[in-house]
C-alpha cells in the first residue's frame, strides 16, 4: 500500500506542508486530493476547484505550444477559452518565456515547463492549490518569484498542500505539517514542531 489509515482534515486558507523521504506516499496523497488518482479505499472530499502542479507537465500536451497547453490547462479547469484568453497576459507575463510561448512544449527545458505550470496554475483563482516539489527545478530568481505568489494567495484564503524535501520553505510557507513515512501518519501539527521531529528523525537515522 502507498498509503494506509491516512486521515486529516485541513481547514479552508490553511496551508499544510507534506513532509517524508522518498517512497513515502507524498506525491500520491496529492494525486488523490488532486483527482488524478483514485484510493482503492476509504474516500476524499474536496469543496472548490483545484489546481495542481504535480510531474511537472503532467496536464499538459508536448506537441502544443506553450500558449495552447495553457488553454488546454484552463479547459480542464472548467475555464472557457475567452476566460483563459483573458488571463493569458498574466499568464505569460509571470512565465517570462519570451517567443517560446509559441513553441511546442517538447522543445522547452524542465525549467521553463515549470515556469509555465505554475504561471497557469496560479492564474485559475483555485479554491486549493496543490503543489508537489515544483519549485526545486527553478533557479533561485524564479524560485523567489513563486514563493511570493504562494504568500499572496494564502493571505487571499486558498488552501494550500505544498510538498517539500526544503524544511525552510515549509516553515517559512506553511501553518501546519504532516509527515509522511511508509505511507503512515508519523506526526502531524504546527509546522515548525513537525519539521523539528522529522529532522530528529532523519539526524537519528544518519547515526554519527
Amino acid at each position: 500500500c502507498a498509503l494506509e489509515d491516512v486521515s486529516f482534515t485541513v481547514r479552508r486558507g490553511t496551508a499544510v506542508g507534506i513532509l517524508g523521504e522518498n517512497g513515502a506516499g507524498k506525491s500520491t496523497l496529492l494525486k488523490i486530493v488532486a483527482g488524478t488518482t483514485a484510493p482503492t479505499l476509504g474516500r476524499v472530499e474536496v469543496r472548490g476547484v483545484v489546481a495542481a502542479i504535480l510531474e511537472l507537465g503532467a496536464a499538459f500536451h508536448p506537441e502544443f505550444t506553450g500558449r495552447e497547453n495553457s488553454i488546454l490547462y484552463g479547459a480542464l479547469m472548467g475555464l472557457d477559452r475567452d476566460e483563459m484568453e483573458a488571463r493569458l497576459p498574466a499568464i505569460l507575463d509571470f512565465a517570462e518565456l519570451g517567443e517560446f510561448i509559441e513553441q511546442p512544449l517538447k522543445s522547452y527545458s524542465t525549467g521553463m515547463v515549470m515556469r509555465l505550470a505554475f504561471a497557469v496554475a496560479t492564474h485559475v483563482d483555485p479554491d486549493v492549490l496543490v503543489i508537489d516539489e515544483a519549485l526545486a527545478v527553478g533557479d533561485g530568481y524564479f524560485q523567489k518569484k513563486c514563493i511570493d505568489t504562494i504568500r499572496g494567495i494564502k493571505e487571499r484564503g486558498t488552501t494550500i498542500l505544498f510538498c517539500s524535501h526544503s524544511m525552510y520553505l515549509v516553515k517559512q510557507l506553511c501553518q501546519e505539517t504532516i509527515w509522511l513515512r511508509h505511507g503512515e501518519i508519523a506526526a502531524m501539527g504546527e509546522a515548525w514542531r513537525v519539521v523539528e521531529e522529522y529532522n530528529d528523525y532523519m539526524r537519528a537515522k544518519d547515526g554519527p
